[in-house]
């Protein structure tokens, strides 16, 4: 009976926390008519890069979890330990289907390159392997596999910024840097970059970790900039884009977090801290916004700059302290968002409103 009771508040846990699935049901009745949506027989077609965000914000709690063992003892560890091992296997699906997606649908691979957002997302999977050498090196020290994945991460994300930055070269052209393609998920690339030093410091690569950190601390306020001139100019991005605000927690998150790393003062951590915690609060009062739209991957935007989030309140904060509280609840916030995020996610690819293309419903009056 507590099994059924705990399978049931599961199922119910997105639509607690807010987020609802697509309003228009694949069968179903609404307010007098009907609404029937056609089975998508493709579905690997339309695995997009974005779904690498899966594994940053699994990866990403992980190392936040890790960072409260001396908060709540080796329970934590552990759980960073299960986290780690989940974020590993949904990598490794990921990039047999990226495989095998690519062999199938080159022309849809094609797409999300010339995609003026979609593009950034590609991203994704370098910062998911600078990543998964974090966790590696925080959970189970150095070692040669976690030396070898972080140089591969490291290398795809410096070329993955080229590729993406030389686009701004062509201007207005097709492919260039137009208004339109200006969203908060042009920080992605950024985000990458900044991460390279939390692994990159302890295998002994300071040098090239804080190189590459540069790259991200040049552009992270030219791409703020272009944010709100685009704001001011055209005004915000379409709805569907806005879970892609909490990215602006992530370059101070992450910064933070590097830089301590590079050796820099407590202090400058926590002028970092400020501004990612200020951006948190920030972006929250846009939170009915983001949970009334109906679930896709682009909510998994929200989980790694969270967990960014906590892991630099965790790093700065003692325990007992107010700090270290304000750390805890912050990881069980997180936690449960991921969690929410997971649910909602198998849901989702139960039902068949993933992994689609945008659905269109065909409505036909009731009888």
């Amino acid at each position: 009976m507590k099994w059924h009771k705990l399978a049931v508040s599961l199922h119910r846990l997105p639509a607690l926390v807010g987020f609802e699935q697509d309003p228009i049901p694949a069968r179903g009745y609404r307010r007098g008519y009907s609404f029937t949506m056609a089975k998508n027989p493709t579905p690997l077609k339309f695995l997009a890069p974005g779904w690498y965000a899966i594994v940053m914000g699994l990866a990403g709690l992980s190392l936040a979890w890790q960072r409260a063992t001396p908060f709540m003892g080796e329970q934590a560890n552990m759980v960073a330990w299960a986290l780690g091992g989940l974020a590993v296997v949904v990598f490794a699906v990921l990039a047999l289907l990226t495989v095998i997606r690519g062999q199938r649908y080159p022309e849809a691979w094609a797409d999300d390159r010339r995609h003026p957002v979609r593009h950034t997302f590609i991203a994704t999977l370098p910062i998911s392997m600078l990543l998964l050498a974090t966790v590696a090196v925080a959970l189970n020290g150095v070692s040669e596999p976690a030396r070898w994945l972080w140089w591969m991460g490291s290398l795809g994300q410096f070329v993955v910024s080229i590729w993406v930055l030389a686009r701004w070269w062509l201007g207005p052209q097709a492919g260039g840097l137009v208004w339109a393609s200006v969203t908060p998920a042009l920080l992605i690339p950024i985000v990458g970059n900044v991460i390279a030093p939390l692994a990159g410091v302890p295998l002994g690569h300071t040098e090239w970790a804080a190189a590459q950190f540069g790259i991200g601390l040049l552009f992270w306020p030219i791409i703020l900039a272009l944010l709100v001139i685009r704001v001011a100019i055209q005004g915000l991005w379409p709805e569907r884009f806005m879970p892609t605000l909490f990215i602006l927690i992530a370059p101070p998150g992450v910064g933070g977090l590097a830089l301590l790393q590079l050796g820099a003062p407590s202090l400058v951590g926590w002028a970092l801290w400020g501004i990612a915690f200020f951006s948190f609060v920030w972006i929250a009062t846009q939170m009915p916004r983001i949970t009334g739209l109906p679930f896709s991957p682009m909510h998994w935007a929200m989980s790694f700059p969270m967990t960014a989030l906590v892991a630099l309140t965790l790093k700065l904060a003692t325990p007992g302290s107010g700090m270290g509280l304000l750390g805890i609840t912050l990881l069980a916030a997180t936690s449960l968002i991921v969690l929410s995020l997971v649910t909602a996610t198998i849901r989702g690819l139960r039902e068949g409103t993933l992994l689609a293309p945008e659905q269109i419903a065909v409505i036909q009056p009731t009888s």
